[in-house]
């Protein structure tokens, strides 16, 4: 129940690149005036929106941020399955390996919509927070991959690397729902879109 749960708001909420990061949102009461200060960049200008909606990595994005986190349930109960049974390691192993192909996927695909949309591959200041964590994650997956494909880390260990990464995975992925979920209600907010107005 909660990993369709968390399923079905990532693909309610996914309509652009997959690395998140938290972002808050001010909410303004009538008559309150609205100082530059105390407003954000929203994540969009009118212009990048056009060209999000036009890119066709959009789409792709989209399609692969839900398909990684099915991976990334399913690939979990293997690998929880053989820490505490023993049991299934070449099925654990396999699937770890597909959500790293899977990650590197959409890492790259993600950076050509980065740049398409604000002109960097990678650390844009509307989703910085998002490419950092995500160098943590795609480093703690290509670690996992080294012990695996070097022979250097025992099988019980790597696991645990891929828990670790997962975690991290987790992480991300909160940032990112978090960031489009205030996206939408700054978008939807009137207060807010006067004061992007006033201070355009």
């Amino acid at each position: 129940m909660f990993v369709q749960s968390v399923f079905g708001q990532m693909i309610s909420s996914v309509d652009t690149c997959p690395w998140g990061s938290s972002a808050g949102r001010h909410v303004y009461e009538l008559g309150q005036s609205v100082s530059p200060a105390r407003t954000q960049r929203p994540l969009y200008t009118p212009e990048e929106k056009r060209r999000r909606d036009a890119s066709p990595w959009t789409m792709v994005q989209g399609v692969l941020a839900p398909f990684q986190f099915l991976v990334f349930a399913v690939s979990l109960v293997l690998v929880l399955r053989f820490l505490l049974t023993g049991h299934g390691e070449q099925a654990a192993t396999t699937s770890i390996v597909v959500k790293t192909f899977t990650l590197y996927t959409i890492m790259v695909t993600g950076a050509i919509w980065e740049n398409e949309i604000y002109g960097k591959y990678l650390f844009a200041p509307a989703f910085f927070w998002e490419d950092t964590v995500s160098m943590v994650v795609i480093a703690i997956h290509s670690f996992y991959m080294w012990g695996l494909l070097t022979g250097s880390v025992d099988s019980r260990t790597l696991m645990f690397v891929a828990l670790v990464a997962y975690a991290t995975y987790v992480v991300n992925a909160i940032q990112f729902v978090l960031k489009l979920r205030a996206a939408r209600l700054a978008d939807s907010n009137p207060w807010h879109q006067t004061a992007r107005g006033m201070h355009a």
